[in-house]
């Protein structure tokens, strides 16, 4: 899949092979590439070169009933101002030919509270919230989600994740790009990095890029001083420290490098200049 804008590839031969019910992370810098990606297998920007089948069907060239299989959640927010939470949703679901049961959607997403409640009088949080309502009302059996969690405080994001689980556990494949590298740890089977408009990597977050097979740093106390060794076999040092200490070792900590770590090192970034960010849920 090629797409270039005034001669320039934006999305340069990526190649994506993404698995029924799976949840698909997308990460990369701020003009990488995943918008442009994402808009193209949304059917919403037509691609210069390449060959894509979404469910199926080029989604340059689908129909309605096709669209209606596909749920979007993108940054830009919902306009709804004077109607509550619950006209919205319902309305929504009528432009479908199969939908979820309104209630139980605003329930899922965190609004049961506020279904009464105009659109315009809630939070941005809580308007996110209507968003990604509307994103599933239609029960797709794919779903894009573009940022779903901003302006979600902790608790919401958490509800959020069990939903987005439930939704994979019933066969919706969903695609994800997030800044939230926690998010990408806690829902994502697979993830790939991008950047320049190619796949860097792919794979399962919690082995991405050798991840789990990369040297640690062991740190521990001895004598009242800290003691830091940086080691390719660190299960290894741990049980030599264990035996030479008689299986007390004060302060004992392994530390391998964490998805920010392996992301930052495959776009050749330092911290400094990343993006992405850690926030606990």
């Amino acid at each position: 899949m090629v797409k270039r804008y005034g001669g320039t590839p934006v999305v340069n031969g990526l190649d994506l092979d993404i698995a029924h019910g799976e949840v698909f992370a997308l990460l990369g810098p701020n003009g990488a590439g995943k918008t442009t990606t994402v808009e193209i297998l949304e059917g919403y920007r037509d691609r210069d070169s390449g060959t894509v089948s979404v469910l199926g069907e080029d989604p340059g060239k689908a129909g309605r009933s096709w669209r209606s299989r596909i749920g979007i959640v993108s940054q830009t927010a919902s306009d709804a101002a004077e109607l509550t939470v619950r006209e919205v949703v319902g309305h929504f679901a009528t432009t479908y030919p199969r939908h979820r049961d309104p209630d139980a959607v605003i329930d899922g997403v965190g609004l049961g509270e506020h279904a009464t409640k105009r659109v315009g009088r809630l939070s941005g949080g809580q308007r996110r919230r209507v968003d990604v309502a509307l994103g599933i009302i239609g029960d797709p059996d794919l779903l894009f989600l573009d940022e779903p969690t901003t302006g979600f405080d902790p608790e919401a994001r958490v509800q959020f994740w069990q939903l987005i689980r439930q939704l994979s556990m019933e066969g919706t494949t969903i695609v994800l790009t997030t800044h939230y590298l926690d998010e990408v740890e806690a829902l994502a089977n697979r993830v790939a990095v991008i950047a320049r408009g190619q796949m860097k990597v792919v794979g399962d977050p919690a082995t991405l890029g050798d991840r789990a097979d990369a040297g640690a740093v062991v740190s521990w106390r001895e004598n009242g001083r800290l003691m830091e060794m940086e080691t390719a076999s660190p299960d290894q040092f741990v049980a030599e420290l264990v035996r030479r200490n008689s299986g007390n070792v004060p302060g004992l900590s392994v530390q391998r490098p964490s998805l920010e770590d392996v992301y930052l090192q495959l776009i050749g970034e330092d911290n400094s200049a990343s993006a992405y960010r850690r926030e606990s849920a």
